[in-house]
């Protein structure tokens, strides 16, 4: 077992911690117990990790209030929200309450937003099931809903009191889910860490073979990038907007499809698409592009945009993102496998309309 600290503000959530490895499932109920004493437990999961067994292994026959949602980005809405906070009132549940998120990047998203409304927040425990989610949005406290016009347009900043990490969780996963989840494993090595990156390059068949030693190795070095931006930047301020590399035309792209694409494999598109922009920048280069375009589609997730999804309605959506200003929002960009394009100090930069529209028009 491995482990990650995060350190963040008090007001933030304070320190907490990540713990990693095989089979850890089993024994985390007895920490969150150890850790939050009588406090009333809440857990938010979904119908496929009821399915795998996740829940049962979790709570070994013990009778603790959940609430299940419908799979997938459908079910991350207000009215799933609203849903939720009602049954943990129906349970009695007080200011103490722990909410457990166990399961994907939707359940991690809307549990941790139920957490920070419910009485005005209690805490929450993330338990990731799948390759994104123990990959990014289990860790660093974002949270959220979509609205009928945007992705995450409702949310807030709400950090974990703890992260559980079981791989072997992974090997329930089909493999579809699991290969576009690797995507934000890709995307932390190229912004952060070049060396990473070449371990992915040279791992990709012990990868996609689920390889549990492997697997600890992605998971551990993920989460070490994401604890290191979120620590320097716990709200997004500036350089954690470093993460969304590949997500704001990803974003669109995944909305664009009507969730037809699963996130990771939308932020794959977004990733190329990044990489062209870097190319009309004078940042990037066709070499650099292939290399990265080769290991994504190594993983099997797409890396050309849907005949289908036009480019003009791209550009629409992208003027919805949650951090336009002024109907555009700024990208984020690398000089190089492992840094971060910075202008003026800024990890986000201007990019004229009409060069993603371009990008968009070949992608």
């Amino acid at each position: 077992m491995t482990e990650v600290t995060v350190k963040v503000p008090a007001e933030k959530a304070g320190e907490y911690r990540i713990e990693i490895g095989m089979g850890i499932l089993t024994c985390a109920w007895s920490k969150i117990e150890s850790q939050f004493g009588a406090a009333g437990k809440f857990v938010v999961t979904d119908a496929n990790v009821v399915k795998a067994g996740h829940l049962d292994k979790l709570l070994s026959g013990k009778d603790v209030p959940s609430y299940v949602i419908s799979p997938g980005e459908s079910s991350k809405n207000m009215n799933t929200l609203v849903s939720i906070v009602e049954a943990m009132e129906n349970a009695y549940l007080g200011r103490d309450t722990v909410v457990i998120a166990l399961g994907g990047g939707v359940v991690g998203d809307i549990a941790g937003f139920a957490a920070a409304v419910f009485k005005r927040g209690v805490r929450v425990v993330q338990i990731p099931t799948t390759t994104l989610a123990q990959a990014d949005s289990a860790i660093g406290g974002k949270t959220g809903v979509d609205s009928s016009l945007s992705k995450n347009a409702f949310g807030c900043f709400w950090h974990p009191s703890a992260v559980y990490i079981d791989v072997a969780t992974l090997k329930t996963l089909d493999e579809r889910q699991y290969r576009a989840g690797l995507v934000e494993s890709v995307k932390h090595a190229l912004i952060a860490d070049e060396k990473y990156f070449e371990f992915l390059e040279s791992n990709i068949d012990a990868i996609l073979r689920r390889r549990s030693d492997v697997l600890e190795q992605v998971a551990y070095h993920n989460c070490r990038i994401k604890a290191q931006v979120v620590e320097a930047d716990p709200t997004e301020k500036n350089q954690r907007r470093m993460l969304n590399y590949g997500h704001t035309i990803g974003h669109a792209i995944e909305w664009g499809s009507g969730f037809e694409l699963l996130h990771g494999e939308a932020v794959a598109i977004g990733i190329i698409a990044a990489g062209m922009i870097e190319m009309e920048t004078g940042l990037g280069d066709e070499k650099r592009l292939a290399r990265i375009r080769k290991v994504l589609a190594g993983l099997g997730v797409p890396v050309r945009k849907p005949a289908n999804i036009d480019a003009a309605a791209l550009t629409d959506i992208i003027k919805r993102d949650k951090k336009a200003i002024n109907k555009w929002p700024r990208f984020v960009l690398i000089d190089r496998i492992g840094a971060v394009h910075r202008r003026d100090g800024q990890w986000a930069v201007e990019v004229k309309q009409d060069v993603v529209e371009k990008v968009l028009g070949k992608l």
